[in-house]
């Protein structure tokens, strides 16, 4: 009695949360109603006797894909207002492709057929000496493994062609070069100082970072006199630091 009121509870919740993933307007709710989503998953899957399963939904999913889904959405700027101003232009397209999509649905499930004996698996007792995990690893490493390669490949080749697409080759991007830091010397980016006696800690001398480049001022010439811009000069120059 209590598995049953608590798989229908489990039920409820995963429909609404499901509901509000695709109804909620704010982006970052939908990814919660999904991590509720997959936890409630996870519950019936417990209820079912399949803990691995459970497992594998709340540690891969919920803490890896829902994690990853909300800081994506966290951190794109989108103008969501602008987006939904062209709603009504296609809706007939939208329409037109979820007409499309729940008539396979249907077609699909009207022609869903149970296997003779799939209740008589159902009835059958648990065999003896092998858990969950292991009968789950027998049908996907033994008996689907060519199956389970290719869904692999797909996936493969799904995540090389979106690298593909989305890489740019800016030219404000900064790229590493290896080789060019291998060949670089101390001498190429630290200065050797000689420091007085008393002055410093070490009296041998000590590295630093050499100091950066003081930018040419471009309007030191314009309005003045050669002399009065030479006189200045040295009031621009930047001492060295010791």
């Amino acid at each position: 009695m209590i598995t049953a009121i608590a798989f229908y509870v489990f039920t409820a919740i995963l429909l609404v949360s499901a509901a509000m993933v695709v109804t909620a307007r704010n982006p970052v709710h939908s990814v919660l109603f999904l991590i509720l989503a997959f936890f409630n998953a996870a519950a019936l899957f417990l209820i079912a006797g399949a803990e691995f399963l459970a497992m594998i939904l709340v540690i891969v999913y919920v803490g890896a894909v829902a994690v990853l889904f909300l800081f994506v959405v966290m951190m794109l700027d989108v103008d969501f207002v602008a987006m939904r101003e062209g709603f009504q232009r296609y809706l007939p397209v939208g329409l037109a492709v979820v007409t499309v999509l729940f008539a396979e649905l249907v077609f699909v499930l009207g022609g869903w057929k149970f296997a003779p004996a799939a209740m008589s698996a159902k009835l059958s007792s648990t065999p003896a000496g092998i858990s969950n995990t292991a009968a789950i690893g027998r049908l996907l490493y033994t008996d689907y493994i060519f199956l389970f390669q290719a869904a692999g490949l797909v996936l493969l080749v799904a995540m090389i062609g979106a690298i593909v697409l989305t890489l740019r080759d800016r030219k404000t991007s900064r790229h590493q070069v290896i080789r060019h830091q291998n060949e670089r010397q101390p001498g190429d980016t630290l200065e050797m100082l000689d420091v007085a006696l008393g002055a410093g800690i070490k009296t041998l001398g000590i590295y630093r970072p050499k100091p950066a480049p003081v930018p040419e001022l471009e309007h030191a010439h314009e309005g003045h006199g050669g002399g009065h811009a030479a006189g200045h000069g040295d009031a621009h120059h930047t001492p060295e630091v010791r």
